[in-house]
């Protein structure tokens, strides 16, 4: 089952919803930005918050250009096109987005080749196992082409000196470097580093503004000008060219300008989470950056929960709970009661 079912549709008005970060809605600051927005026709790259939006992150992560586009998916696609043609390769983590949860578009709509490497504990890979990977130039073989890496990765922030050794080690190979960074200023907020220091060992980077930043709609491409001017015509060629949509540009500034700094409070309530629950001893439990992972121990079903008004991922077998700004003092206080009454009926069961 997928990280993204739901455990049971809750019977009442969600109090919680655990799924994932992509589930907040705009504060009605951010709202008032969208609504103020000035817009033009982006096609024609007439629309000015976007264009605001587009440099602003590719300056801020020491890249030459950036491009706006519908989703996170949308933006791996586009980067993994822009660098590979047809009979290239992208090598990636088994467990990585661009290989589990993308639907292979790289595969289907590219006709590029995705090999997938194990994925090691800190949610990297090892540099050995990607030069391994890379073919000899022989017909027989796809040919080689870019390094796709991934952090956070199942929250993991893998560290600094691993993306590095993983990203030189590819460029040694010869291979272009690409991030998925979903979440990027996640992974930075727990490594305590500089946006460049986590993105200038990659030739693109992918920025999702709608997880842990709060925006509703989109994700960012940055990279070199005329990887990003591939990119652009792609996205028109994948339906991906919007008109005026300063009002989806004028959130993504507003989460970035507003909601980065917060991420830590994501993280320590996640953290506090993980506590509780190991002390419920219901379970093992894991926790990186804003995520906590449960995976019930025999006879604890957490179906209870749903009638609690929390919305969670179903087990398989851990389940995935998400923590992110719409998760307030409140709706956190009301998560840990659920879990002590989940866990004082399996006592008495």
């Amino acid at each position: 089952m997928s990280q993204y079912s739901p455990l049971s549709n809750t019977t009442g008005p969600i109090v919680a919803d655990l799924r994932s970060d992509t589930v907040t809605k705009p504060c009605a600051a951010m709202r008032a930005a969208m609504a103020e927005a000035e817009v033009g026709d982006d096609v024609y790259g007439e629309d000015p918050l976007i264009n605001r939006l587009e440099a602003n992150l590719a300056e801020r992560l020491g890249k030459e250009a950036g491009l706006f586009v519908p989703s996170g998916t949308q933006s791996n696609l586009l980067g993994m096109l822009a660098h590979c043609g047809r009979g290239e390769e992208v090598i990636s983590g088994e467990s990585y987005h661009v290989i589990r949860y993308e639907a292979a578009g790289a595969s289907v709509l590219g006709g590029v080749a995705l090999h997938a490497l194990p994925v090691s504990e800190d949610g990297g890979l090892d540099a050995d196992a990607i030069v391994g990977a890379v073919k000899e130039d022989d017909s027989h073989h796809p040919i080689s082409r870019l390094l796709s890496l991934e952090n956070t990765n199942y929250g993991r922030a893998v560290p600094l000196h691993r993306i590095k050794e993983a990203a030189t080690a590819g460029r040694s190979a010869g291979l272009s470097t690409h991030l998925d960074g979903a979440r990027f200023f996640n992974a930075i907020t727990a490594l305590g580093c500089a946006e460049t220091d986590l993105a200038d060992p990659f030739d693109t980077v992918s920025v999702c503004l709608s997880k842990g930043l709060g925006a509703p709609v989109g994700s960012v491409l940055v990279g070199p000008k005329d990887l990003i001017a591939k990119a652009r015509r792609m996205r028109k060629m994948l339906g991906g060219g919007m008109r005026q949509a300063g009002i989806l540009a004028a959130a993504g500034l507003f989460a970035l300008e507003r909601n980065v700094a917060r991420l830590t409070e994501d993280h320590q309530r996640a953290d506090a989470l993980a506590s509780h629950l190991r002390n419920l001893d219901i379970g093992a439990v894991s926790q990186a950056t804003n995520m906590v992972f449960l995976t019930p121990r025999d006879g604890v079903s957490l179906t209870g929960l749903s009638a609690a008004g929390i919305a969670m991922s179903a087990p398989e077998p851990a389940c995935r709970m998400v923590l992110h700004r719409d998760i307030d003092d409140v709706a956190f206080s009301h998560v840990l009661r659920a879990f002590d009454a989940l866990a004082a009926d399996c006592r008495a069961a």
